[in-house]
């Protein structure tokens, strides 16, 4: 059987098509209709498109990151762990719910997504976050917190449309940058997420002049940055529903696709053509975007516990407010970074080596963090802003280069599924990492004292091993390089 009859037969067999530029275009199908448009832009930058990835990433990324410098003082007030070192054990079930509910129905978000389009799963998760958000910012009870994150995780199927739509929307030559601006809105959430968790949260403690004990803001004082968020997505919302536009190929009549694909030409068979299972170049990069989710999320929650924990414990003392703007200027740097400079360092380095860099870097910057217990005032505010900066800098390269290998290893019509799988084992990762990283942290609590490794150093130790695994998976044997010119569009 030759190589046309092949592809003829995996079609008729029910395997989806592969839009190409050269290939057939139907009218009224919305990936065809962005497909001409794409051919017609005189290689323009679709900044109208982009703009929607943007703020619905953003609308993703603030629920996950607006928690942070409130949750160990949340976790205090529901008055359920018995000491103060057995609150980090909590918040790390509290963080890891949202992942839990998240890996749990990844796949299944992004299989829809490939059946029914990237927008109705898009609109549906920004509605859940407008309603299971405000809910969550009214929890009284741990066990509320909790249910009330995991539906939110289960029901934001955000993440893998959205990549997927990334992708979709740019030519090959701007897939690049449709992800950096992806992971530039990410982190302008790690800006305003973490400062609406700082300086909203417990409004009637720190703006007695505005805000009553007995107004729904002091009786629920997590609420004001929950309902921020929640305002912020029903505007996304609101804008996705009339202006965001379907990528996804929507064939009416599959028989003429059938007879249209045996007779074209050889160079619209895609070299992907392969059950996912079977790409080895997509499959090997998943172990390193594990680890990388793994050590990430680790890292943020360890961050914040121990820059809150007392100095007697190897923290730093410091209040909501102070790491608030630690992350904020941390998601700052990002995004000068992202809209600057990482065109540039993917243009030259290559997705590959930049994450080699990236996370090799990543190891030097995270093991200065338990020496600056040694420092206070301005020193300590320089060490710590200036390595939170420069480590949020190397993990978003690291990650945008293994995502934007991902995505050119699949075709369009198993991008959906793809991102799904990927970001259910990633979310996988992140629910086991903030339990991990909470346990790790107690016991380093409980251990501060130990002659070899004090508990402070210890944790920021296997923080460092994970990212190194991470590092040695991003070299053959065990990252699977696809063949030149195997890019799937």
């Amino acid at each position: 059987m030759g190589d046309e009859e092949k592809g003829a037969a995996a079609v008729a067999l029910g395997a989806p098509l592969l839009p190409a530029a050269s290939c057939y275009r139907e009218e009224g199908c919305p990936g065809c209709v962005l497909d001409r448009r794409k051919e017609s832009s005189g290689g323009r930058i679709p900044c109208k498109e982009l703009f929607f990835v943007g703020i619905t990433t953003l609308a993703s990324s603030l629920p996950i990151t607006c928690i942070f410098p409130f949750m160990y003082f949340m976790i205090r007030d529901f008055h359920i762990a018995k000491t103060e070192e057995d609150i980090g054990s909590y918040a790390g079930f509290l963080a890891s719910s949202y992942m839990i509910g998240r890996a749990i129905s990844a796949i299944f978000w992004g299989n829809v997504a490939d059946r029914i389009g990237r927008k109705p799963v898009i609109v549906f998760s920004i509605l859940s976050v407008v309603i299971f958000n405000t809910l969550f910012g009214l929890s009284t009870e741990y066990w509320m917190a909790i249910s009330t994150r995991l539906v939110l995780g289960s029901l934001n199927g955000l993440l893998a449309p959205v990549k997927a739509y990334a992708v979709e929307v740019c030519r090959t030559e701007h897939r690049a940058l449709g992800l950096s601006v992806m992971n530039t809105a990410w982190g302008l959430g790690l800006v305003i997420g973490p400062a609406l968790g700082g300086y909203l949260a417990q409004p009637a403690e720190k703006y007695p002049q505005i805000f009553s004990m007995e107004s729904v803001f002091g009786r629920f004082p997590y609420l004001l940055p929950s309902l921020g968020v929640s305002i912020f997505a029903a505007i996304v919302l609101i804008i996705s529903c009339i202006w965001m536009p379907e990528t996804m190929h929507k064939h009416k009549n599959p028989e003429k696709d059938i007879r249209i694909v045996k007779g074209l030409p050889s160079d619209c068979d895609s070299p992907c053509k392969k059950s996912l299972l079977q790409n080895l170049p997509w499959m090997s990069t998943m172990v390193s975007y594990c680890f990388f989710a793994l050590h990430d999320t680790a890292y943020s929650e360890i961050l914040s516990l121990w820059a809150v924990s007392d100095r007697k414990y190897g923290g730093l003392s410091f209040s909501s407010e102070d790491i608030g703007a630690v992350l904020a200027v941390a998601g700052a740097s990002l995004l000068v970074y992202q809209l600057i400079i990482y065109h540039w360092v993917n243009k030259f380095l290559g997705p590959i080596i930049s994450s080699r860099v990236a996370s090799a870097l990543s190891i030097l910057i995270v093991g200065t963090y338990p020496f600056m217990t040694y420092l206070s005032g301005v020193k300590l505010s320089f060490a710590l802003y200036s390595a939170a900066m420069m480590r949020s800098i190397v993990a978003i390269t690291a990650g945008t280069g293994l995502c934007l290998l991902q995505n050119n290893a699949v075709r369009q019509e198993q991008r959906g599924t793809a991102n799904g799988i990927s970001t259910t084992a990633m979310s996988f990762f992140k629910a086991i990492a903030p339990i991990g990283a909470g346990i790790l942290f107690s016991w380093a609590q409980k251990h501060q004292d130990s002659t070899f490794f004090p508990g402070d150093q210890m944790v920021f130790l296997v923080l460092n091993l994970v990212q190194l695994l991470g590092l040695i998976f991003l070299f053959e044997p065990f990252l699977v390089l696809p063949a030149v010119g195997e890019e799937c569009r």
